[in-house]
């Protein structure tokens, strides 16, 4: 008698596969990636090498267009925290998920029809719905009747304001400011210009997380913890009016 075991259809079809077998989809995949990419490297000049470098620009290409985006910075308006040449970095998925602009971010956003046909980076002093006034008593920007301490941030030897100013904050606008208040053109030389020197929220690029470059200044940029204490929108106006009828 023959005792030899006799594969079954179920055996025949278990037994693993190589990547040779024919009958193996993954391995037919493999194969077919295999082939196309020999296919690319033999026809573009430079073979592999070429065909790698281009796949490598072609993710920074997707990186700048949709996560981050290298800024230099051109002008003293935000020192001393950014100087003149520095090289940050742009978070452009900061604002894409329903999260907005806060009081404290360093923003670079496109000021054509505002500020001019260029882009800018400055801080924001103000959301919608915000009352920003200057300035109190001791020479401090106020926001929603809350007097702000910019004495980490602001340049050595400048004040916050030399120009009085008494805004409100239109919905999805900001009131922004440079730290050089000095050499800064910002939201206070454009209160007569068309909007009013408030920056539309849809023409921020994004965030300035970082500073890249040089290597001696790079850093973290961090929202100043006095805007936390700043209440929000309509607060001050809230409280007024139950004083009024209390």
């Amino acid at each position: 008698m023959d005792t030899e075991a006799q594969p079954t259809e179920r055996d025949r079809s278990s037994r693993p596969t190589g990547p040779g077998d024919t009958r193996d989809p993954r391995a037919r995949e493999e194969r077919s990636r295999f082939a196309l990419t020999q296919w690319i490297a033999e026809r573009v000049p430079g073979g592999r090498i070429t065909l790698g470098v281009l796949l490598c620009l072609g993710l920074l290409l997707l990186l700048n267009t949709f996560v981050v985006q290298p800024f230099q910075i051109p002008s003293g308006s935000m020192e001393q925290g950014l100087r003149i040449g520095d090289r940050i970095l742009v978070n452009k998925l900061a604002y894409r998920f329903g999260a907005e602009p806060r009081r404290g971010d360093v923003v670079v956003f496109d000021g054509s029809g505002y500020f001019g046909d260029a882009d800018y980076v400055k801080r924001v002093v103000g959301v919608g719905g915000d009352h920003v006034v200057c300035c109190d008593q001791e020479g401090r920007i106020r926001v929603n009747g809350r007097s702000v301490d910019e004495s980490t941030f602001l340049h050595p030897g400048d004040r916050p304001s030399t120009v009085a100013f008494d805004v409100s904050v239109p919905d999805g606008t900001l009131f922004v400011l440079g730290d050089h208040r000095s050499d800064s053109s910002d939201s206070r030389d454009h209160l007569g210009s068309p909007g009013g020197g408030m920056i539309p929220v849809g023409d921020v690029i994004g965030r300035a997380d970082w500073i890249a470059w040089p290597a001696a200044h790079w850093t973290r940029l961090e929202r100043p913890a006095s805007y936390a204490r700043v209440p929000a929108a309509g607060t001050a106006a809230r409280q007024h009016a139950g004083g009024t009828h209390g």
